[in-house]
């Protein structure tokens, strides 16, 4: 998504080249460690004594040993003891812009505790000290990098990382540790700032989400991500914080930190949902924040389980007789990445025996994606695994050869869980996935449960699943999430499964839309009388009595809003939602305010394809690795940006782009100087 940041300075491009100074205005050199020099960072104003243009150049290179060639003092590029002195004044204008104006002394600017910075206007040409630049360059663009890669700033402390840098530049200086990090902690400060202001603007409810993991510290975190639909009727979200959950970490603690998350930002009135992770501590804690929210009467709120780690825990269930066969046949994919002749022997084989085509690497995660392909495999290409074993037993042994049975076990199984492919592919490639949908699709997984009939070893693996689909069902089961699904137009009351489709909920219904979104949303068709003088007709005028009946004649019709949407036939499946609801929301203008709040209610606490698919296991690495005091700060940057904020500092934005095109006008002037040295 894009986000709209009030800027106080113009964008870089459509200023004349300017220095890493104007790129990050007015900022405090001590908070980003702008380079500086021995000497306090004041360039040198003497007038310098006036020399020959030769001894201008040769001031800043020195003679090899050998007396055969010349070395830059700035960066150590060589050119030959016979190369014109007019090539070496083109290297030092090209890649020391400045240099006439460093003094003597050609050294590395230093970070001071206290620096003195005076930022001078931009000189033409950039004429300003190279080395200051190309380091705050260097450093920023690493920022970005340890955003991009969630890596914590003391990997930049790493000796190896640092010598690499100091081999392709003996001059280089990185900023400490701890000035990174301050970096980062201001960053953070600055763009929560802006994601607090953006939802400010959010005129409609919004829905949250939570997700809890624990760190290597064995600290436990809780991530909490907003999302609604805007007025343009598109999906919005954004990531609020990631907080330290306190020791013991039960319900109440998450309750606390919560709250303090939901006041930081101003939305504690605007929530009308949570979607939690099913554990018993966040039910606990959202069951608190209902009964806050009720008590204070601002409006309704309900908290949901997560249909997708329903779904995870059912499916570990199918799959616990089978993972010894899993395992095997995760080894023998693990052989095939790992080997090239392996791998084409594998492909020409499939092809001989027509069992398919196979995209190299195979995934062997041990989420869903990974266990599927596993029984996939078998099921499809036995024979060529069969073959690929046997031709490499010496390597592989026959421990990976699968019997009958073993082969027997992973056709039922596969066929079993061949609904839950289908329903989980689904809601990874249509995320977000409305509630109403998810409903459905639990519905059918129920009744394929309810009515095959699995063999005796499968049976007690059946019943589990079918009880955690009773526990799904039961905790949905409400006016709630009847009201939200019969705003899914594809869904409306045609596909409400039996459970939820009771008598009474209509009613409510219509009610809750009567109550909330008649008067609400349109204030200028409210009376302006009191009840006791509507209802009393002898003590109001003529006139007022017409206009009574204009209201009463308006509520019908904001009655009849609910009626004619559910009277027409649902949309076809493969319809977007919001895109009907935009079309369709001058016809039903209540109805459709109700269903901008309900329909950002989420059925799921993280995606789909993070829970299911093998990118979630490269998100649980960078969380458990991730050291607590970098957490917050990186882990919420990197989602901002990625949802379109741009990175900023105090009150700048970091014009990344232009870095990126000067970094790209540095490396090309390196291969011209190389060229221009072996021309030589």
């Amino acid at each position: 998504m894009e986000w709209s940041v009030n800027n106080a300075f113009k964008n870089y491009k459509d200023m004349e080249p300017k220095t890493m100074m104007d790129i990050i205005p007015n900022i405090d050199p001590i908070d980003i460690g702008l380079g500086s020099s021995e000497k306090g960072n004041v360039l040198q104003s003497a007038k310098p004594r006036k020399k020959t243009m030769t001894s201008v150049y040769l001031k800043y290179f020195e003679t090899a040993p050998d007396g055969k060639t010349r070395r830059c003092k700035f960066c150590g590029q060589s050119y030959s003891i016979a190369t014109a002195t007019g090539n070496l004044g083109r290297h030092l204008s090209n890649r020391h812009p400045g240099y006439d104006k460093s003094g003597d002394a050609v050294t590395t600017p230093a970070l001071q505790a206290t620096p003195t910075t005076v930022i001078k206007k931009p000189q033409p040409q950039g004429r300003a000290p190279q080395a200051q630049v190309d380091y705050d360059h260097l450093n920023w663009l690493l920022i970005k990098w340890l955003i991009l890669a969630s890596l914590p700033p003391s990997t930049l402390e790493e000796k190896w990382l640092a010598n690499s840098f100091k081999f392709l530049n003996p001059s280089i200086q990185l900023w400490p540790g701890e000035k990174y990090k301050a970096v980062f902690r201001e960053v953070f400060r600055s763009m929560r700032e802006d994601v607090r202001v953006s939802l400010e603007q959010v005129s409609s409810k919004v829905s949250i989400t939570l997700d809890f993991w624990t760190s290597y510290e064995q600290i436990y975190y809780m991530s909490v991500t907003c999302q609604w639909i805007d007025e343009n009727w598109s999906f919005q979200k954004v990531l609020l914080d990631i907080c330290q959950v306190p020791y013991p970490c039960t319900g109440s603690e998450i309750y606390n930190s919560l709250v303090k998350v939901l006041k930081m930002y101003n939305i504690e009135n605007k929530v009308l949902a949570c979607t939690h992770d099913n554990s018993q501590n966040a039910i606990h804690a959202c069951h608190t924040l209902k009964e806050d929210l009720d008590g204070q009467k601002v409006g309704p709120f309900c908290y949901i389980p997560c249909a997708a780690r329903t779904l995870s825990l059912i499916i570990d269930d199918a799959l616990r007789t089978t993972k010894p066969v899993i395992a095997k046949v995760r080894e023998f994919v693990q052989e095939l990445n790992a080997s090239l002749d392996m791998s084409e022997d594998f492909i020409q084989l499939t092809t001989a025996y027509q069992e398919g085509s196979w995209q190299f690497p195979l995934d062997a995660s041990a989420r869903w994606s990974g266990n599927y392909q596993m029984l996939d495999l078998v099921r499809k290409a036995g024979k060529s695994m069969d073959a690929v074993v046997r031709k490499n037993e010496e390597m592989m042994g026959s421990r990976m050869l699968l019997n009958a049975a073993e082969k027997n076990v992973v056709n039922i199984v596969h066929n079993y869980l061949e609904p839950f492919y289908k329903v989980i592919s689904e809601i990874c490639v249509n995320d977000p996935t409305t509630i109403g949908m998810l409903i459905v699709y639990m519905d059918h997984i129920s009744d394929t449960i309810s009515t095959r009939q699995p063999p005796d070893w499968l049976k007690s693996a059946a019943e589990d699943m079918a009880k955690k689909l009773r526990s799904y069902n039961n905790q949905v089961c409400n006016i709630f999430i009847y009201m939200t699904a019969i705003l899914d137009p594809r869904i409306k009351c045609e596909l409400i499964p039996e459970s939820l489709n009771l008598e009474n909920y209509l009613e409510e219904a219509r009610a809750h839309f009567m109550r909330n979104y008649y008067t609400c949303h349109f204030p200028s068709m409210t009376s302006g009388y009191s009840a006791q003088d509507i209802e009393d007709g002898g003590s109001v005028s003529f006139a007022e009595e017409i206009a009574r009946k204009k209201r009463r004649a308006s509520m019908s019709n904001a009655t009849d809003e609910l009626t004619q949407y559910l009277s027409e036939s649902p949309a076809p499946t493969k319809t977007d939602v919001l895109e009907w609801w935009k079309v369709n929301s001058t016809r039903y203008p209540r109805l459709s305010a109700m269903a901008r709040d309900f329909l950002a209610v989420q059925a799921t606490s993280v995606k789909p394809e993070e829970l299911f698919c093998s990118k979630g296991d490269e998100i649980d690495k960078q969380r458990f690795c991730m050291p607590h005091d970098s957490t917050q700060a990186i882990l919420c940057i990197k989602s901002w940006t990625q949802g379109g904020l741009k990175l900023k500092y105090k009150s700048t934005e970091i014009d990344y782009e232009r870095l990126m095109e000067m970094a790209v006008a540095a490396a090309s002037d390196n291969n011209s100087a190389g060229f221009d040295k072996k021309q030589k």
